[in-house]
């Protein structure tokens, strides 16, 4: 997702990434601590583009870990579904670890020189029927979500753990498909993402032909779910990679694809992600400095 800027980064800075409240952590303000957007296609000029920006460093930290990951679905319309995108997000998930797509991640590193890991360990998904209303609820929203299903699944969270939260809200006139960041549960930094319904939404819509056997809602997810995993991997915390736009390196090849990638036996077709090292070397497809595996 694109990063924030101006006043907003001056803002997160003063305001810090979260304050204790009980036993979660509250977000600050969402138009704060989203650290930015997987615009729609329409939505995209300005957000991202290569460029001539590499990535930079920002002194903060990577996923040098890899990410513990547990997908939550919520919306009340999840109690009865029957569709492809539960076991599809199973799939993608369960067969993600160290694959050439998230390969193209590891080049970017913290402090000491460790790198960012591709190995990912997946707990499933939980359920929470409950309603999940009709917008984006924002970060302290999802946060507080993240708690609730984490705590009736029984599972503990972790300081490396990726939580995306999938919804049964659609887009609406909103500019973006999802979005990643980050907060407290307690004592624990957890990283966790945010997914709005894109049943039938041609402007999240990665078009895989209808050959490669998901439903579209589900190719549109995948999609989106890898853009935010690669961010959440590069840039967890909002210290991580990014260039001098605030871009992170999915942003700046949103949209673009080279084939499909193989994941969990299946082939996808997600996005690729910026590449400072191909885009030295002038190379990658599309735009230079797009890579789809590593």
């Amino acid at each position: 997702m694109r990063r924030l800027r101006g006043w907003l980064l001056v803002a997160m800075a003063a305001l810090g990434v979260a304050v204790l409240c009980g036993s979660v952590a509250r977000a600050n303000p969402p138009e704060v601590q989203k650290n930015g957007i997987a615009y729609a296609k329409g939505h995209t000029a300005g957000h991202g583009k290569p460029g001539g920006a590499l990535l930079l460093y920002h002194n903060g930290g990577v996923m040098t870990g890899g990410a513990t990951i547990k997908a939550i679905f919520w919306g009340s319309s999840w109690a009865n579904y029957t569709g492809d995108k539960e076991l599809g997000i199973d799939t993608l998930y369960s067969g993600i670890s160290n694959t050439p797509y998230l390969n193209t991640n590891r080049e970017y590193t913290q402090s000491g020189g460790l790198q960012v890991s591709p190995t990912v360990s997946y707990q499933g998904h939980s359920v929470d029927s409950s309603s999940a209303g009709s917008k984006d609820p924002g970060t302290s929203g999802v946060l507080a979500e993240v708690q609730r299903a984490l705590s009736a699944a029984h599972v503990t969270p972790v300081a490396n753990g990726y939580y995306p939260v999938y919804t049964d809200i659609p887009r609406g006139s909103a500019q973006y498909c999802a979005w990643h960041s980050w907060g407290m549960i307690g004592t624990t930094p957890v990283q966790f993402g945010f997914f709005f319904k894109l049943d039938g939404d041609a402007g999240c819509d990665p078009v895989d032909g209808g050959t490669l056997g998901h439903s579209q809602g589900l190719a549109a997810i995948a999609n989106v779910s890898g853009h935010e995993l690669s961010e959440a991997l590069t840039d967890p915390r909002g210290s991580g990679w990014y260039d001098r736009q605030g871009a992170e390196n999915a942003d700046k090849c949103a949209w673009t694809f080279s084939g499909t990638v193989s994941i969990g036996g299946q082939d996808w077709k997600i996005q690729g992600n910026f590449s400072n090292n191909a885009y030295n070397n002038r190379s990658g497809y599309d735009r230079a400095g797009c890579i789809q595996t590593a």
